[in-house]
């Protein structure tokens, strides 16, 4: 990859309010939780937060809508020197409920607004010759603006995909996903969506039949197990480092934002997936799905 050039991350930048508790809720019942707060996530500005960490120039293109959680994420771009890269859309922005419980586990309830829909002339907007790598997430790809996502892809061949289809992957529709295999991307996912996508039983014949589809390098997360990576058909399985689970939210972005940055520092697949490994660690050690720059470059001593 050509390091003068650019990633392009698209998808949504959200406002995640996170509720820890102990256990979720059954139906009906009354609990008390533990805490709560409001923090920027949304995989694409997971991605590219991870991304800026390792001084990779990159174009974080995320639409944020009106009203409160708008203004969050626009006032949370602040401070991250962001400027955003497209228009306000007349819409308001819609927020995620993610809840942690004791074991570190997180389950969401999103309410999807203005951050998940791409307009068509919005692509008209991205100058192609400063990019050649480009993230894009299946959440997005779900929505009923997803095919004008698909439609620049496939306009632009030249530029390597990074696909992570997602915790939805089974609700994306399969002629639009078809559509993106078809245009060789680095799949990227977890050991759970890789056995819904495939139907296989072990994670070296789901990246397998992945690739068949593809024909391009597979990576799939095993939480703390690691990672497999598939490369040139070449399959290996990259062990994690110890880590104490707080909040896993973010961890699968923190993971892929690695793989992405490497691979453009010039490292194998194998090299970038095991340093992602450490990163993802580090992530789930600690609440909320961003890390500082100080705990980034600890990473790298552990």
């Amino acid at each position: 990859m050509n390091q003068e050039k650019k990633v392009l991350i698209i998808g949504s930048s959200v406002a995640d309010v996170i509720i820890d508790v102990e256990r979720l809720p059954r139906s009906g019942e009354d609990v008390h939780i533990i805490d709560q707060r409001l923090c920027i996530g949304g995989c694409a500005f997971n991605v590219s937060d991870i991304i800026r960490h390792f001084q990779i120039p990159h174009l974080l293109f995320s639409p944020a809508g009106t009203g409160i959680y708008g203004d969050f994420i626009r006032e949370e771009w602040k401070k991250r020197g962001i400027t955003p890269a497209l228009p306000v859309p007349d819409s308001p922005n819609g927020c995620c409920y993610c809840f942690v419980d004791s074991s570190g586990e997180r389950s969401f309830a999103s309410f999807h607004g203005a951050e998940y829909l791409f307009q068509k002339e919005w692509f008209d907007l991205i100058d192609v010759s400063q990019f050649d790598t480009v993230y894009v997430c299946g959440l997005e790809i779900e929505e009923k603006t997803g095919e004008h996502i698909v439609e620049f892809l496939e306009q632009n061949p030249g530029i390597q995909i990074y696909y992570a289809p997602g915790p939805r992957i089974e609700k994306q529709p399969k002629e639009l996903m078809d559509r993106i295999f078809a245009l060789h991307p680095v799949v990227h996912l977890s050991e759970t969506e890789a056995q819904t996508l495939t139907g296989a039983a072990d994670t070296d014949h789901a990246a397998r039949a992945i690739f068949a589809k593809t024909k391009q390098d597979v990576v799939i997360t095993l939480g703390e197990k690691g990672a497999y990576c598939l490369e040139h058909e070449n399959g290996r399985f990259l062990p994690s480092r110890n880590a104490k689970q707080v909040d896993a939210t973010g961890a699968g972005d923190a993971h892929i934002g690695a793989v992405i940055a490497l691979r453009k520092l010039a490292c194998s697949l194998p090299e970038a997936v095991q340093t992602a490994n450490l990163i993802s660690a580090a992530v789930v050690e600690k609440k909320g799905a961003s890390l500082d720059h100080e705990r980034f470059l600890q990473c790298f001593n552990k």
